[in-house]
């Protein structure tokens, strides 16, 4: 499986190569880790998981407190790209004052797909909190089982 995860958080620099092992043991894994500065930015990237069935690839994405209409999903160049933006706006008027909050919450990730995919039949459904990617494969592949390595 040749998946690759990059987060993109507020900041550009912050994003991870989770699944490129061509990148894991060079500089990239001296990275910082986006999760620490961005909860002290009160910046959220939503958990993504990742699995493999011999049809397609499943992706999951926890993204609470959103709608489906705040989500931007694409495909370009074997890059599977997802972002959404929600914008509240709460104005408040009582007896000689007025109080205005905006809240503004936005992410962006991406994930680098396998030649092997049908890019024109991938779906996307969010419910419950939960986005939900289905990436159909070209031909059905043999999913080998997991097995345990002894760490010596």
């Amino acid at each position: 499986m040749d998946l690759t995860v990059k987060n993109r958080v507020g900041l550009p620099s912050l994003f991870s190569d989770l699944f490129n092992p061509p990148s894991f043991f060079g500089r990239d894994m001296f990275d910082l880790d986006s999760n620490l500065i961005s909860t002290r930015l009160g910046i959220t990237v939503p958990t993504a998981n990742i699995k493999e069935t011999s049809k397609e690839f499943e992706l999951e994405l926890a993204a609470p407190g959103l709608d489906r209409k705040d989500f931007s999903i694409e495909i370009n160049n074997h890059t599977l790209m997802v972002s959404a933006e929600k914008e509240l706006q709460k104005d408040e008027e009582d007896e000689g004052y007025s109080k205005r909050e905006y809240s503004f919450n936005s992410f962006s990730r991406s994930f680098s797909l396998p030649q092997n995919i049908k890019e024109d039949k991938v779906e996307a459904k969010y419910e419950k909190g939960v986005l939900k990617i289905s990436i159909p494969k070209e031909k059905e592949t043999e999913v080998k089982p997991s097995h345990k390595i002894v760490v010596g």
